[in-house]
């Protein structure tokens, strides 16, 4: 605990602290519940798209046996650009998906078998649902994070603070009690040897 100055300046300190503590408080309370339920959310989506991932590879898989011809492949796909943009929740900066473009090499109809042109629609569907799924594992890291600060922020408040500034309070009013008590006690003392010597 920090060291107090037993004045009524400090007290009034005190009291203007306790009322910025107790006015701080809802708002982080609320903050916290709206970061959980955003990271609920992000969850639930990327546990969505991760089925979908899934339900594609296993869609793929009944038809990879194709791929086993012993063909040379060059490099008919690359990834040219990843957009996103910044979205805000609760003050948390997070990155948003917008849209993905692939680059594709050109190639000879002649050389390569006839799936070859699924094949590539399949990985830019695969590819765009891992760009989806990547952003969606950023988004509720930086959720996650400042989940954690915004908790410390009101167990400071709730646990640390608000009690600490009671108590400061508390123990200020005593002593400036005492110290109006005593004054009084003295004033009366002062009187009746006032009272003593005049007679």
């Amino acid at each position: 605990m920090a060291k107090i100055k037993f004045t009524k300046n400090e007290l009034k300190r005190q009291k203007d602290a306790l009322k910025r503590f107790l006015r701080y408080l809802p708002t982080l309370m609320l903050k916290k519940q709206q970061l959980q339920m955003e990271i609920r959310k992000v969850e639930a989506q990327e546990a969505e798209l991760k089925r979908n991932r899934e339900a594609r590879y296993e869609e793929i898989g009944r038809w990879i046996a194709v791929f086993g011809e012993d063909v040379a492949f060059p490099e008919l796909l690359i990834v040219k650009s990843l957009d996103t943009e910044v979205g805000n929740i609760a003050g948390v900066d997070i990155p948003v998906f917008q849209n993905i473009e692939f680059e594709q090499s050109p190639y000879d109809l002649f050389v390569l078998p006839l799936w070859v042109d699924e094949a590539i629609e399949k990985v830019k569907d695969l590819g765009t649902l891992d760009a989806k799924i990547s952003i969606l594992e950023k988004q509720a890291e930086l959720l996650g994070e400042e989940l954690r600060i915004t908790s410390q922020r009101v167990n400071l408040f709730e646990k640390v603070k608000i009690p600490e500034t009671r108590e400061n309070i508390r123990m200020i009013q005593i002593y400036l009690g005492d110290g109006q008590t005593a004054a009084v006690v003295r004033g009366k003392i002062a009187k009746k040897k006032l009272v003593r010597i005049s007679s």
